[in-house]
């Protein structure tokens, strides 16, 4: 007897637009009991200062040579270990390759000039304190307290712009140590780099396609937070100017995507009305991920715009901020990308639809600290 196609019971494929590539959906596996590795789930008691922090007000940086001031909103400084720098000798496609030995044949010499390419890489890299006290999150701060951290972005994605030889501004969060953060302290990086990185060259791309395809005037995200403002069943939150979404293409558990309902392509086009909205609806997806488990959320989030090489974007570049938690189904389980995942193609055991669902049912009052009054 013939069964009807079940999303939430059957496997299938699901395409990444953005980055035109597949993930594997398989709900049902989610019924499995699980055995595997379990986490300790310690909520962690923070002072709002701690004399040992690199990051607080007042406290010397790792060496102890430099010391921070006391700042009282964002704090920004240049990175005390970059990965890339400013100045390095020039790189030239010329140089040799890094190879065990200097006396090859012509023909392995040849190979490696097929398949051995390199190049150098000069940029910036700073950190930003979103705020001076240690025991805070982004969830347990105030719209008015994170809107100065947009504020802080957009500003130094300007300036860094300026820098001739920067093309590309990626500012990003990993918050908890199970994304390697190594202090707890609120803050996040900013990474200026000459070209432009892998993941959102691969939007821009397809993005550009989407364009050539359907005419000048669309957006693929424009469209997409159209599609999902009327859906639904993927969207989490929304304001005037943002909507936050699980994405139909999701790989993490509960990943998200806050896309901008209007047309803008880089921080610094926001309004101060659209700051304040992108800072409350990112007070309220990590709000909602605290308590989805009742633990301080880990993730890494980024936000994707405009590169900075001169050109126009318009048409192929659409502000969005990516959410990647690793948590699967408590505090204690984590996702991993193992086995068919790293050979094959990323799979995921829950349907971005009811990941939302879990995420909508979710609280926005925070489950340790009460929101202070704005």
């Amino acid at each position: 007897m013939s069964q009807v196609f079940d999303f939430t019971e059957h496997s299938h494929r699901r395409w990444n637009p953005l980055t035109e590539s597949w993930v594997l959906c398989s709900p049902h596996r989610a019924k499995r009991p699980w055995q595997g590795q379990q986490e300790s789930n310690t909520v962690e008691k923070r002072p709002e200062y701690d004399p040992k922090c690199y990051l607080c007000p007042g406290n010397s940086r790792v060496g102890g040579e430099l010391q921070n001031p006391n700042y009282v909103r964002t704090f920004i400084f240049p990175n005390d270990f970059p990965a890339v720098n400013q100045h390095q000798p020039s790189f030239h496609e010329s140089s040799p390759v890094p190879t065990s030995d200097d006396k090859q044949s012509s023909s392995v010499t040849s190979l490696a000039n097929d398949l051995l390419k390199a190049e150098g890489v000069r940029g910036q890299c700073k950190v930003i304190c979103f705020h001076p006290r240690h025991d805070l999150t982004m969830a347990q701060m105030t719209v008015a307290e994170i809107t100065p951290i947009i504020d802080a972005w957009a500003a130094e994605y300007t300036e860094l712009a300026k820098v001739p030889y920067i093309n590309y501004v990626q500012i990003f969060e990993n918050k908890g140590a199970a994304m390697g953060c190594s202090n707890p302290h609120p803050h996040g990086q900013i990474w200026a780099l000459e070209g432009v990185p892998e993941e959102p060259s691969k939007e821009i791309r397809a993005m550009r396609r989407y364009r050539e395809k359907k005419g000048a005037d669309r957006c693929l995200l424009c469209d997409y937070a159209t599609l999902e403002s009327s859906d639904r069943s993927r969207l989490v939150c929304e304001n005037d100017s943002f909507a936050c979404v699980v994405p139909f293409w999701a790989v993490w558990p509960f990943e998200t995507m806050i896309v901008a309902k209007q047309h803008v392509t880089a921080l610094p086009q926001l309004s101060a009305s659209q700051r304040t909205d992108l800072a409350d609806i990112l007070r309220r997806i990590t709000c909602r991920y605290d308590n989805l488990f009742q633990t301080s959320f880990p993730y890494s989030m980024g936000v994707h715009g405009a590169p900075t090489d001169g050109k126009d974007h318009d048409g192929d570049c659409h502000l969005h901020l990516h959410m990647y938690p690793p948590l699967l189904r408590s505090a204690t389980v984590k996702k991993f990308l193992v086995g068919f995942e790293m050979m094959g193609e990323p799979q995921r055991d829950l349907t971005s639809e009811q990941a939302a669902e879990k995420l909508r049912n979710c609280s926005e009052v925070h489950f340790t600290v009460e929101p202070k009054k704005e």
